[in-house]
């Protein structure tokens, strides 16, 4: 494995990060071409997938930088993927971990496992789900549907404090995406009046602006 990660690389060089960051909104980054590329090896080896966090926003329609790439499996994928990926092209970041790292381009690539619970970790109503129960195809990529996407981030940004970006996340998908106040009905009820709660506060606020207020 290269002896620097990609994050790494991206604090330490200023100039290579501005450079991978425009490289990233016209779909050229590292990060873009691992996503591809891990894609195409769990296509190939038939293992259900779903592409979550950072990039699954990205391809969504909320237009950020991220330095990884999330995976949602299942437990019988995980072990498949390490048995078939490790030490060809891609290694764990230590010992036993879930994840891989692509050796060419540092990148991380962070697995998400059905069942577990996001935020705190913690049981509650809203679990990682089976990938192929909720993907959409987008370019050719199984990303995580909205709604699941949406009821994820929620769940995770209201158990763990720590996570508070992922409750923003679901007010800019709100806002970018005009998405409906009728989809938190779509929504788990445990998340359902969060997410009406902020949809409400976006048109406060931009009814506010429109009155010059």
């Amino acid at each position: 494995m290269n002896n620097i990660t990609y994050e790494q690389r991206l604090n330490e060089d200023r100039q290579w990060a501005f450079r991978e960051g425009s490289m990233h909104f016209e779909n050229e980054s590292a990060v873009h071409k691992t996503l591809n590329q891990v894609v195409s090896r769990l296509e190939e080896l038939a293992i259900p997938y779903a592409v979550v966090g950072g990039m699954a926003l990205f391809f969504h329609g909320l237009r950020r930088f991220t330095e990884d790439v999330d995976i949602l499996v299942t437990r019988e994928g995980l072990l498949q993927l390490h048995e078939a990926l490790d030490g060809l092209g891609y290694l764990p970041p230590f010992p036993g971990s879930k994840n891989l790292r692509d050796v060419a381009s540092g990148v991380k690539i962070e697995f998400l496992v059905t069942g577990d619970f996001p935020g705190d970790g913690k049981p509650k109503p809203v679990a990682f789900p089976d990938p192929q129960s909720v993907t959409t195809l987008i370019d050719g990529i199984r990303f995580i549907a909205l709604p699941s996407l949406i009821e994820l981030k929620l769940a995770s940004g209201m158990t763990n404090a720590l996570r508070g970006q992922d409750i923003v996340d679901v007010q800019r998908l709100i806002q970018i995406l005009k998405l409906p106040e009728s989809l938190g009905q779509t929504l788990n009820p445990f998340v359902r009046d969060k997410y009406i709660e902020l949809w409400q506060l976006i048109q406060t606020a931009t009814d506010g602006l429109d009155s010059g207020s």
